[in-house]
């Protein structure tokens, strides 16, 4: 089984339901964490203590913080093994309806938030023995639904980041791959869809699981995979 005793591993957009899970899981596998959120504090039940760094209020949208972060993890434990970027945001809306803005927004948090953490973290990866980006990308993304447009636009963006960094970095040893989860069983989503059979949704521990596989020193042999991790949906 794959395991993260004592791998340093930074994950981004920590603080929310699936970066909580992801961190959760990673921590039971023994890794040490960087915990890095835009919201300024973790939730109750993050993990905590000596192989635990936390980093509130990071707006990765901004290169020149997320560069900061990132090596503050890196020398917080003397080097970074693998980045899985949870950090992101969805908006369902029309494009007759909807606001120009909402494309910009969506780009900034889900493409920007990716490709700013991973250039940040490109050369503590380098020097890893099996450097790691995971990212998260959208089963919805492969065909985009009403409404979906400006949200599958990024996550697209997202795909194809992690296509050209993971022929980008192939020859450093350094793997690039994301997951494309369906919908995830969070409160909000079980919220705005209170009809839904929620058991055919990916639950974010299931997710969690399949990230920590791919950052962990047994996948070396994938690269620029696009996982789809789709429950019963």
């Amino acid at each position: 089984m794959a395991g993260q005793g004592g791998r340093v591993i930074a994950i981004t957009g920590a603080f929310g339901v699936l970066g909580a899970a992801v961190a959760q899981a990673a921590a039971a596998q023994g890794a040490r964490l960087a915990l890095i959120d835009f919201a300024k504090d973790a939730p109750a039940g993050a993990p905590s203590g000596e192989g635990v760094f936390v980093q509130g209020g990071v707006d990765l949208t901004d290169a020149v913080a997320a560069g900061a972060a990132i090596d503050a993890a890196a020398d917080h434990f003397g080097g970074l093994d693998a980045l899985l970027n949870v950090a992101g945001g969805f908006r369902w809306e029309t494009l007759e309806a909807g606001s120009w803005e909402t494309w910009h927004t969506l780009f900034r948090m889900n493409v920007l938030t990716a490709s700013n953490a991973s250039r940040a973290a490109i050369p503590h990866l380098k020097r890893s023995a099996s450097g790691r980006i995971v990212n998260v990308g959208a089963n919805g993304a492969l065909k985009a639904a009403l409404g979906m447009g400006a949200y599958a636009a990024s996550k697209s963006g997202v795909h194809k980041l992690t296509e050209s960094l993971a022929e980008e970095l192939k020859a450093d040893g350094v793997t690039v791959n994301a997951v494309l989860p369906s919908i995830i069983d969070t409160p909000t989503n079980r919220a705005d869809m209170p009809k839904a059979d929620f058991s055919a949704w990916v639950s974010p521990a299931d997710l969690a699981a399949v990230m920590l596989f791919l950052a962990s020193e047994e996948a070396r042999a994938v690269t620029g995979a696009l996982v789809p991790v789709t429950g019963r949906v």
